[in-house]
């Protein structure tokens, strides 16, 4: 551009009006922020929906709409939600919208959690994620077809699950029996799914994440749930860098801290090996002012407190609903349950199956347990040197020796 030419335009920049000008801004910022996001949702007319068998003081009903990303698997792409209303409210109350976990034959848990939602006048909605229950294909198990060892194709269920949420909500906020949008619930993949919907969708003004993380490359690399599949993407030629550049799209940190947080609680579980404490670590550092609470268990240990889980969850979304504050439990107590085996002198090599009953730093990593073997009870005073390798001390029948022991938490 030539000083002429130059002159010229800064002479019509001037005589411009700043409404204008803001408005020409405000334009090719809303067109950059379309064409970034993956997760884009058109806009539909819904059908109704069909009153279900409720139980007392709820009202259920079982709602379907197409899915905005087209999968070509005929039975993935109708989308299911259940919604559960108080049955005597004075108002549309507020809706909380549940993803369930990996893998999820039924939704007792969901439902669950539902009641409580409900007996404090707050609504629930539930939607069954890609390939999972009524989504999942002939001939296959619920989730069975969720997490495959194909980046394509688990960038492809992230993004239709992320997209279904939205529709979702949009199907809420067109019930005129649905209040507001209050937010978000998801346990394990619902945790992840319902992490990269928050960070992609202002309207849901809180969220709680159960067992979640991020960095999903990660999660699948040091996963113990999804050994197999690691297996055979390392066989592809894969690692976990080059993952990580092929699941960027749909991986919520690149979407997190979202431009207005709201309020969000994760829980997690101290000694998890399924979602690893790196990638919950990621997430926590991701939602700025986030409440945190843990739970000395595994990733399945929360079964034996899970009531107390769901009142925890219960009780964030009144207290948001409310506009007041969160008060977290002092202390969730959990049994910390060890699966594993016990090599040791005396007393040679041994299946255990145990409780911790002494932790011996906030970290849990020493700790005394007593095991059961097929032989004698054993006190066991141990730390993790790696995970799941423990070096200690047992004692049994009153004689001592150093061991090993190979364990799992539940």
């Amino acid at each position: 551009m030539n000083k002429a030419t130059q002159a010229i335009f800064v002479s019509r920049l001037k005589r411009m009006r700043s409404s204008t000008i803001l408005a020409m801004i405000s334009a090719m910022l809303t067109c950059v922020g379309t064409a970034q996001s993956p997760f884009t949702v058109p806009k539909i007319q819904f059908s109704g929906w069909s009153q279900q068998n409720s139980v007392s003081g709820q009202l259920e009903y079982l709602a379907s709409f197409p899915s905005p990303y087209i999968s070509g698997t005929k039975v993935n792409d109708l989308v299911q939600v259940r919604v559960i209303l108080p049955e005597e409210a004075d108002e549309p109350p507020p809706m909380v919208l549940i993803l369930h976990y990996w893998g999820a034959s039924n939704l007792r848990i969901e439902r669950a959690l539902a009641l409580d939602l409900n007996r404090r006048g707050i609504g629930a909605a539930i939607l069954s994620l890609p390939y999972h229950l009524n989504r999942a294909p002939a001939g296959t198990t619920s989730g069975q077809l969720a997490i495959q060892p194909d980046p394509k194709k688990l960038e492809a269920t992230m993004t239709q699950a992320v997209m279904d949420v939205r529709r979702a909500l949009d199907f809420l906020e067109q019930r005129k029996e649905c209040g507001s949008l209050l937010g978000i619930y998801g346990t394990s993949l619902g945790a992840i799914v319902s992490s990269l919907s928050y960070a992609n969708d202002a309207r849901l003004k809180s969220a709680v994440f159960l067992l979640g993380g991020i960095d999903l490359a990660k999660l699948l690399w040091e996963s113990s749930r999804v050994v197999p599949i690691k297996d055979e993407l390392k066989r592809l030629g894969f690692t976990e860098s080059s993952l990580r550049e092929e699941l960027r799209s749909v991986e919520p940190s690149q979407y997190l801290p979202r431009q207005v947080m709201g309020r969000t609680l994760v829980i997690r579980a101290t000694f998890d090996s399924v979602v690893p404490p790196e990638c919950t670590d990621e997430l926590i550092n991701k939602l700025p002012g986030s409440q945190v609470l843990e739970i000395d268990t595994g990733h399945y240990g929360g079964v034996f407190v899970q009531g107390r889980l769901l009142r925890v969850a219960a009780d964030f979304f009144e207290a948001v609903r409310d506009q007041r504050d969160f008060v977290l439990p002092k202390k969730l107590i959990a049994p910390t349950i060890r699966l594993g085996a016990l090599a040791s002198s005396p007393n040679g090599f041994d299946v255990v199956a145990g409780i911790d009953i002494l932790k011996f730093d906030p970290s849990g990593k020493s700790y005394a347990s007593i095991l059961l073997t097929p032989r004698s009870p054993v006190v066991w005073f141990g730390t993790t040197i790696s995970p799941g390798l423990n070096l200690g001390v047992s004692v049994a029948n009153r004689r001592a020796g150093f061991g090993l022991l190979w364990s799992t938490v539940l």
